[in-house]
């Protein structure tokens, strides 16, 4: 279900990404400055924002659901959770390095890559990261969530650190396609990890406490990138990326495996 859940969402990002060249072309169709152009499509992303507040007010819950009723704030499972948020927190702050705006300036300033082309390639990423979503849940099925997690996540850190070290575009360019073909693929086996390790009426409370960590810590990251790509052109925050997100796999494997979800203690081997 979670695997489903994103690839739709990944597949309308990378839609997005295609259209970040659109800007571009429309100043010089239609003869407009381009600043005044790239300000239309903040306008346009404000708009897309109201017309998600109106779907996400359409929305109900089932609160016959056990659990959901109740509203119950974590306590049996706190101690896991605190756990896990701690280490994803150090995931999404590896992660704050490489959004996707400081991947186009490093990819600019490294090797004069314009906008358009830049747009296309996350275009493809984007495809790829989206059909990894169903390659994640066949692999949990049979290796386990945590292990699912940690084989695909550590390989695409390496490749986001080869990224950093490619003397010419086209091979950067490769690192980082190959790379997002399995960065994502953690993602529904984390979010499947968390929902399966905590009671059912935990389960909200659960979400809320790692994911809210997650966000603020990347927030702090593109501070520390933004002064890298100031001072030089090198991939230093691909690296710092590499590094400190492959730290996490490391953790993450050694505190969690011995400790498989519920359903998988049945069918794996240990």
């Amino acid at each position: 279900m979670f695997a489903r859940y994103n690839l739709g969402g990944l597949f309308a990002a990378a839609i997005g990404s295609l259209g970040a060249g659109v800007p571009v072309a429309v100043a010089r169709g239609m003869g407009w400055d381009l600043v005044q152009a790239e300000r239309l499509a903040f306008l346009l992303y404000a708009a897309t924002a109201l017309v998600l507040f109106a779907i996400y007010t359409g929305l109900r819950v089932d609160t016959t659901v056990e659990g959901l009723r109740s509203g119950a704030p974590l306590r049996k499972a706190k101690r896991t959770v605190y756990r896990l948020t701690a280490l994803f927190s150090m995931d999404s702050f590896g992660g704050g390095f490489v959004v996707q705006s400081l991947l186009a300036l490093w990819l600019f300033e490294r090797f004069e890559m314009p906008v358009a082309q830049v747009g296309a390639i996350f275009f493809g990423a984007g495809l790829l990261a989206a059909t990894s979503q169903l390659a994640s849940s066949w692999l949990a099925g049979r290796i386990g969530l945590i292990r699912t997690m940690v084989y695909t996540h550590l390989p695409s850190n390496v490749l986001l650190i080869l990224a950093a070290l490619m003397p010419n575009a086209p091979l950067a360019v490769g690192c980082l396609l190959l790379r997002m073909a399995l960065s994502q693929m953690d993602v529904p086996a984390r979010q499947s990890y968390v929902m399966a390790v905590v009671p059912a009426e935990e389960r909200a409370a659960a979400a809320s406490v790692t994911n809210v960590p997650r966000s603020l810590a990347s927030a702090f990251a593109p501070l520390l990138a933004g002064a890298m790509l100031q001072a030089s052109s090198f991939g230093w925050p691909l690296i710092c990326a590499g590094v400190i997100k492959s730290v996490y796999d490391v953790l993450l494997l050694w505190q969690f495996r011995a400790h498989p979800a519920p359903e998988e203690s049945r069918v794996l081997p240990s």
